[in-house]
Protein backbone atom coordinates (compact mmCIF):
# COMPACT_ATOMS: atom_id res chain seq x y z
CA UNK A 1 0.00 0.00 0.00
CA UNK A 2 0.89 3.23 -0.70
CA UNK A 3 0.49 5.52 2.36
CA UNK A 4 -0.01 9.06 3.64
CA UNK A 5 0.35 9.25 7.38
CA UNK A 6 -0.98 12.84 8.62
CA UNK A 7 0.75 14.15 11.31
CA UNK A 8 -0.71 17.10 13.71
CA UNK A 9 0.65 20.59 11.86
CA UNK A 10 0.87 22.39 15.48
CA UNK A 11 4.45 21.88 15.77
CA UNK A 12 7.05 20.25 13.58
CA UNK A 13 8.14 16.20 14.15
CA UNK A 14 11.13 16.22 16.18
CA UNK A 15 13.53 13.07 17.54
CA UNK A 16 12.08 14.46 21.09
CA UNK A 17 8.56 14.27 20.74
CA UNK A 18 5.76 16.84 21.84
CA UNK A 19 3.59 14.36 22.76
CA UNK A 20 2.34 10.85 22.69
CA UNK A 21 0.34 10.99 19.16
CA UNK A 22 3.42 12.40 17.83
CA UNK A 23 5.88 9.53 18.75
CA UNK A 24 3.47 7.13 17.93
CA UNK A 25 2.47 8.02 14.65
CA UNK A 26 6.07 8.16 14.13
CA UNK A 27 6.36 4.41 15.25
CA UNK A 28 3.66 3.60 12.71
CA UNK A 29 5.24 4.97 9.40
CA UNK A 30 8.18 3.67 10.48
CA UNK A 31 6.91 0.27 11.42
CA UNK A 32 4.64 0.24 8.13
CA UNK A 33 7.46 1.14 5.97
CA UNK A 34 9.23 -1.94 7.90
CA UNK A 35 6.47 -4.09 6.43
CA UNK A 36 6.98 -2.71 2.54
CA UNK A 37 4.75 -0.12 2.39
CA UNK A 38 5.36 2.97 0.99
CA UNK A 39 5.04 5.06 3.45
CA UNK A 40 5.29 9.49 3.08
CA UNK A 41 4.36 11.27 6.97
CA UNK A 42 3.09 14.99 6.04
CA UNK A 43 3.84 16.80 8.60
CA UNK A 44 4.84 20.80 9.81
CA UNK A 45 8.24 22.03 8.92
CA UNK A 46 10.84 21.98 9.58
CA UNK A 47 9.98 18.22 11.32
CA UNK A 48 13.89 15.70 11.46
CA UNK A 49 12.42 12.08 11.78
CA UNK A 50 14.88 9.78 10.32
CA UNK A 51 13.80 6.55 9.10
CA UNK A 52 11.12 8.07 6.81
CA UNK A 53 10.70 9.84 4.20
CA UNK A 54 8.86 13.68 4.85
CA UNK A 55 6.70 15.48 2.91
CA UNK A 56 7.26 19.17 4.67
CA UNK A 57 4.58 21.89 4.50
CA UNK A 58 5.41 25.03 5.35
CA UNK A 59 3.07 26.52 8.42
CA UNK A 60 2.41 30.22 9.84
CA UNK A 61 4.57 31.27 12.77
CA UNK A 62 2.12 30.99 15.80
CA UNK A 63 0.40 27.76 14.77
CA UNK A 64 1.55 26.44 18.30
CA UNK A 65 -1.28 28.41 19.70
CA UNK A 66 -3.78 25.78 18.66
CA UNK A 67 -2.13 23.43 20.62
CA UNK A 68 -4.86 22.06 22.72
CA UNK A 69 -5.74 22.71 25.92
CA UNK A 70 -7.21 19.71 28.56
CA UNK A 71 -9.74 21.85 29.91
CA UNK A 72 -11.20 21.76 25.81
CA UNK A 73 -10.20 24.97 25.09
CA UNK A 74 -7.96 25.78 22.28
CA UNK A 75 -7.08 29.17 20.13
CA UNK A 76 -8.97 29.43 16.92
CA UNK A 77 -5.71 30.10 14.15
CA UNK A 78 -7.19 31.04 10.61
CA UNK A 79 -4.11 30.01 9.41
CA UNK A 80 -4.30 26.28 10.29
CA UNK A 81 -7.17 25.46 7.77
CA UNK A 82 -4.53 27.11 4.89
CA UNK A 83 -1.83 24.83 6.20
CA UNK A 84 -3.97 21.78 6.02
CA UNK A 85 -5.51 22.72 2.20
CA UNK A 86 -1.63 22.69 0.94
CA UNK A 87 -0.95 19.64 3.08
CA UNK A 88 -4.26 17.93 1.26
CA UNK A 89 -3.46 19.61 -2.07
CA UNK A 90 0.17 18.02 -1.85
CA UNK A 91 -1.42 14.79 -0.88
CA UNK A 92 -3.50 15.00 -3.82
CA UNK A 93 -0.31 15.59 -6.37
CA UNK A 94 1.48 12.80 -4.83
CA UNK A 95 -1.86 9.95 -4.16
CA UNK A 96 -2.34 7.19 -1.83
CA UNK A 97 -3.64 4.39 -1.54
CA UNK A 98 -5.34 5.10 1.92
CA UNK A 99 -4.41 8.04 4.70
CA UNK A 100 -3.53 7.78 8.11
CA UNK A 101 -4.99 10.58 9.68
CA UNK A 102 -3.30 11.87 13.71
CA UNK A 103 -4.09 15.54 13.59
CA UNK A 104 -6.65 16.56 16.55
CA UNK A 105 -7.79 19.37 14.09
CA UNK A 106 -11.29 20.24 12.92
CA UNK A 107 -9.70 21.53 9.83
CA UNK A 108 -7.71 18.17 9.29
CA UNK A 109 -11.16 16.53 9.08
CA UNK A 110 -13.10 18.43 7.12
CA UNK A 111 -10.28 18.31 4.56
CA UNK A 112 -10.08 14.32 4.74
CA UNK A 113 -13.78 13.74 3.57
CA UNK A 114 -13.88 11.72 0.49
CA UNK A 115 -10.90 10.58 0.58
CA UNK A 116 -9.65 6.78 1.99
CA UNK A 117 -8.77 8.02 5.44
CA UNK A 118 -8.73 6.76 8.60
CA UNK A 119 -8.79 9.49 11.57
CA UNK A 120 -6.87 8.73 14.54
CA UNK A 121 -8.30 10.25 17.76
CA UNK A 122 -5.69 10.99 20.12
CA UNK A 123 -7.61 12.73 22.83
CA UNK A 124 -10.91 12.82 24.50
CA UNK A 125 -14.17 14.38 22.82
CA UNK A 126 -13.20 17.84 24.69
CA UNK A 127 -12.87 20.44 21.74
CA UNK A 128 -16.46 20.95 20.78
CA UNK A 129 -15.44 21.77 16.86
CA UNK A 130 -13.44 18.71 16.72
CA UNK A 131 -16.28 16.73 18.04
CA UNK A 132 -18.70 18.75 15.56
CA UNK A 133 -16.37 17.68 12.40
CA UNK A 134 -16.07 14.18 13.27
CA UNK A 135 -20.02 13.63 13.92
CA UNK A 136 -20.51 15.31 10.48
CA UNK A 137 -18.46 13.06 8.62
CA UNK A 138 -18.76 10.06 6.59
CA UNK A 139 -14.81 8.94 7.02
CA UNK A 140 -13.64 6.43 9.32
CA UNK A 141 -12.57 6.99 13.04
CA UNK A 142 -10.75 4.86 15.83
CA UNK A 143 -9.27 5.50 19.19
CA UNK A 144 -6.45 4.02 20.84
CA UNK A 145 -8.33 2.44 23.42
CA UNK A 146 -11.40 1.11 24.24
CA UNK A 147 -11.71 4.15 26.99
CA UNK A 148 -11.31 6.38 24.86
CA UNK A 149 -13.23 4.42 22.50
CA UNK A 150 -16.55 4.71 24.55
CA UNK A 151 -16.09 8.55 25.69
CA UNK A 152 -16.33 9.17 21.92
CA UNK A 153 -19.29 6.96 21.47
CA UNK A 154 -20.91 8.63 24.54
CA UNK A 155 -20.22 12.03 23.23
CA UNK A 156 -22.03 10.91 19.58
CA UNK A 157 -19.85 9.12 17.22
CA UNK A 158 -21.39 5.97 17.06
CA UNK A 159 -19.37 4.35 14.65
CA UNK A 160 -15.86 4.82 16.17
CA UNK A 161 -14.22 1.74 16.25
CA UNK A 162 -10.71 0.76 18.62
CA UNK A 163 -7.61 0.35 17.01
CA UNK A 164 -5.05 0.21 19.98
CA UNK A 165 -1.45 2.48 20.37
CA UNK A 166 2.07 -0.07 21.14
CA UNK A 167 5.48 0.89 21.91
CA UNK A 168 8.43 -0.74 20.54
CA UNK A 169 10.24 -3.57 22.20
CA UNK A 170 13.39 -3.34 23.32
CA UNK A 171 15.85 -5.11 25.38
CA UNK A 172 16.74 -3.11 28.70
CA UNK A 173 19.16 -5.93 29.57
CA UNK A 174 20.88 -6.07 33.28
CA UNK A 175 21.03 -2.90 34.84
CA UNK A 176 20.55 -1.88 38.70
CA UNK A 177 17.55 0.14 40.01
CA UNK A 178 17.44 3.21 41.78
CA UNK A 179 15.06 3.98 44.64
CA UNK A 180 13.46 7.10 42.41
CA UNK A 181 9.89 7.50 41.18
CA UNK A 182 9.75 8.34 37.41
CA UNK A 183 7.18 11.14 36.28
CA UNK A 184 7.27 11.37 32.52
CA UNK A 185 5.50 13.38 29.99
CA UNK A 186 4.15 17.04 29.51
CA UNK A 187 3.94 19.21 32.81
CA UNK A 188 0.17 20.24 33.11
CA UNK A 189 -2.22 19.52 35.33
CA UNK A 190 -4.05 16.42 34.23
CA UNK A 191 -1.41 14.72 34.57
CA UNK A 192 -1.21 14.91 38.32
CA UNK A 193 2.50 15.82 38.56
CA UNK A 194 2.64 17.73 41.94
CA UNK A 195 0.45 14.48 43.46
CA UNK A 196 3.11 12.03 41.79
CA UNK A 197 6.02 14.23 43.63
CA UNK A 198 4.30 14.22 46.73
CA UNK A 199 3.11 10.66 46.85
CA UNK A 200 6.66 9.96 45.72
CA UNK A 201 7.96 11.49 48.85
CA UNK A 202 5.14 9.94 51.10
CA UNK A 203 6.93 6.24 49.89
CA UNK A 204 10.32 7.86 50.97
CA UNK A 205 11.32 6.95 47.22
CA UNK A 206 13.85 9.90 45.52
CA UNK A 207 12.37 11.66 42.47
CA UNK A 208 12.90 12.65 38.80
CA UNK A 209 10.75 14.72 36.45
CA UNK A 210 11.43 14.89 32.67
CA UNK A 211 9.38 16.49 30.62
CA UNK A 212 8.26 19.88 29.21
CA UNK A 213 6.46 22.69 31.05
CA UNK A 214 2.90 22.56 28.77
CA UNK A 215 1.21 24.67 31.27
CA UNK A 216 3.46 27.55 32.79
CA UNK A 217 1.06 28.77 35.22
CA UNK A 218 0.23 25.11 37.01
CA UNK A 219 4.40 24.59 36.64
CA UNK A 220 5.14 27.79 38.45
CA UNK A 221 2.35 27.81 41.23
CA UNK A 222 1.91 23.64 41.72
CA UNK A 223 4.67 21.67 40.26
CA UNK A 224 7.74 24.11 41.06
CA UNK A 225 7.74 24.71 44.42
CA UNK A 226 7.58 21.26 45.67
CA UNK A 227 11.16 20.60 43.64
CA UNK A 228 14.52 20.04 44.97
CA UNK A 229 17.47 20.76 42.79
CA UNK A 230 18.50 17.85 40.58
CA UNK A 231 14.80 16.58 40.29
CA UNK A 232 14.01 17.70 37.10
CA UNK A 233 15.00 16.99 33.56
CA UNK A 234 13.94 18.41 30.07
CA UNK A 235 12.21 16.31 27.85
CA UNK A 236 14.72 13.70 26.14
CA UNK A 237 15.17 11.58 22.90
CA UNK A 238 12.75 8.50 24.06
CA UNK A 239 15.90 6.51 23.71
CA UNK A 240 17.60 8.06 26.31
CA UNK A 241 14.18 8.29 28.34
CA UNK A 242 13.67 4.55 28.23
CA UNK A 243 17.04 3.76 30.06
CA UNK A 244 15.78 6.44 32.78
CA UNK A 245 12.65 4.18 32.80
CA UNK A 246 14.84 1.08 32.92
CA UNK A 247 16.79 2.31 36.22
CA UNK A 248 13.77 3.67 38.22
CA UNK A 249 12.24 1.91 40.58
CA UNK A 250 8.39 3.03 39.40
CA UNK A 251 6.58 5.19 37.35
CA UNK A 252 4.20 7.47 38.53
CA UNK A 253 0.86 8.19 36.62
CA UNK A 254 -1.53 9.93 39.03
CA UNK A 255 -4.00 11.27 36.34
CA UNK A 256 -6.47 13.26 36.67
CA UNK A 257 -8.42 13.03 33.18
CA UNK A 258 -9.61 10.41 31.09
CA UNK A 259 -6.53 9.78 29.59
CA UNK A 260 -6.98 7.79 25.99
CA UNK A 261 -3.78 5.75 26.27
CA UNK A 262 -0.58 6.47 28.44
CA UNK A 263 2.21 6.03 26.24
CA UNK A 264 5.29 6.80 29.33
CA UNK A 265 3.11 4.31 31.12
CA UNK A 266 3.44 1.60 28.53
CA UNK A 267 7.26 2.21 27.59
CA UNK A 268 7.74 2.29 31.11
CA UNK A 269 6.36 -1.50 31.67
CA UNK A 270 8.61 -1.88 27.67
CA UNK A 271 11.92 -1.10 30.14
CA UNK A 272 10.58 -3.39 32.91
CA UNK A 273 9.40 -0.64 35.10
CA UNK A 274 5.80 -0.91 37.38
CA UNK A 275 3.50 1.38 37.42
CA UNK A 276 1.92 3.37 40.20
CA UNK A 277 -1.44 5.38 39.15
CA UNK A 278 -5.24 6.17 39.35
CA UNK A 279 -7.78 3.82 37.78
CA UNK A 280 -9.03 6.15 34.89
CA UNK A 281 -9.35 6.51 31.98
CA UNK A 282 -6.97 3.69 29.74
CA UNK A 283 -4.81 3.02 32.22
CA UNK A 284 -6.41 0.37 33.64
CA UNK A 285 -6.04 -1.16 29.78
CA UNK A 286 -2.67 -0.03 30.00
CA UNK A 287 -1.35 -1.42 33.16
CA UNK A 288 -1.84 -5.18 33.71
CA UNK A 289 -3.02 -4.79 37.81
CA UNK A 290 -0.90 -7.01 40.08
CA UNK A 291 1.69 -8.03 37.26
CA UNK A 292 2.96 -4.88 36.02
CA UNK A 293 1.85 -1.90 38.04
CA UNK A 294 -0.65 -1.51 40.69
CA UNK A 295 -3.83 1.18 40.49
CA UNK A 296 -5.67 3.12 42.70
CA UNK A 297 -9.03 4.65 42.75
CA UNK A 298 -8.94 8.54 41.35
CA UNK A 299 -8.42 11.19 43.87
CA UNK A 300 -7.05 8.32 47.15
CA UNK A 301 -3.81 9.66 47.55
CA UNK A 302 -2.85 7.18 50.27
CA UNK A 303 -4.32 4.82 48.04
CA UNK A 304 -1.35 5.72 45.35
CA UNK A 305 1.13 5.58 47.91
CA UNK A 306 0.12 2.27 48.95
CA UNK A 307 -0.28 1.13 45.20
CA UNK A 308 3.46 2.27 44.81
CA UNK A 309 5.01 0.02 47.35
CA UNK A 310 2.65 -2.50 45.72
CA UNK A 311 4.38 -2.03 42.46
CA UNK A 312 8.16 -1.85 43.57
CA UNK A 313 7.56 -5.73 44.92
CA UNK A 314 6.62 -7.01 41.39
CA UNK A 315 9.02 -9.04 38.92
CA UNK A 316 10.48 -6.50 36.97
CA UNK A 317 11.01 -9.67 34.40
CA UNK A 318 7.38 -10.26 34.43
CA UNK A 319 6.85 -6.63 34.14
CA UNK A 320 8.23 -6.81 30.78
CA UNK A 321 7.02 -9.88 29.82
CA UNK A 322 3.39 -8.76 30.06
CA UNK A 323 4.38 -5.15 27.99
CA UNK A 324 5.35 -7.32 25.30
CA UNK A 325 2.58 -9.81 25.19
CA UNK A 326 -0.04 -6.65 25.69
CA UNK A 327 1.55 -2.96 24.06
CA UNK A 328 3.85 -4.46 21.77
CA UNK A 329 3.96 -2.11 18.77
CA UNK A 330 3.82 -5.09 16.42
CA UNK A 331 0.25 -6.06 17.81
CA UNK A 332 -1.05 -1.92 17.04
CA UNK A 333 0.95 -2.41 13.21
CA UNK A 334 -0.71 -5.49 12.73
CA UNK A 335 -4.37 -3.90 13.52
CA UNK A 336 -3.30 -0.63 11.59
CA UNK A 337 -2.39 -2.89 8.74
CA UNK A 338 -5.41 -4.78 8.68
CA UNK A 339 -7.32 -1.54 9.11
CA UNK A 340 -5.87 0.58 6.51
CA UNK A 341 -5.72 -2.45 3.97
CA UNK A 342 -9.71 -2.48 4.56
CA UNK A 343 -10.19 1.45 3.92
CA UNK A 344 -7.65 1.17 0.57
CA UNK A 345 -10.09 -1.76 -0.88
Amino acid sequence: MKVAVVAPLVTPLRPTATGGSQAFLVDLARGLKRRGHDVLVYCAAPSDVPGVELVQVPVEAGLARALVAMQGSTQHVPAMRDAFESLYAELGRRGAHVVSQHAFDAEAIELAEGLPVLNTLHLPPIVPGVVEAAIGSNSRFCAPSQSARDGWRRAGLASVGCVTNGVPEWDPGSVETAPMALVAGRISPEKGVHVALRAAAAAGLGRLLVGAVYDRDYYEDTVKPLLKPGEMLPAMPRSRLWSVMARAAVLLAPIDWEEPYGLAAAEAQMAGCPVAGFRRGALPEVVEEGVSGSLAEPGDFEGLVTAIDEALGLDRAAVRASARRRLSMQRSLDAYEAALAEIAG
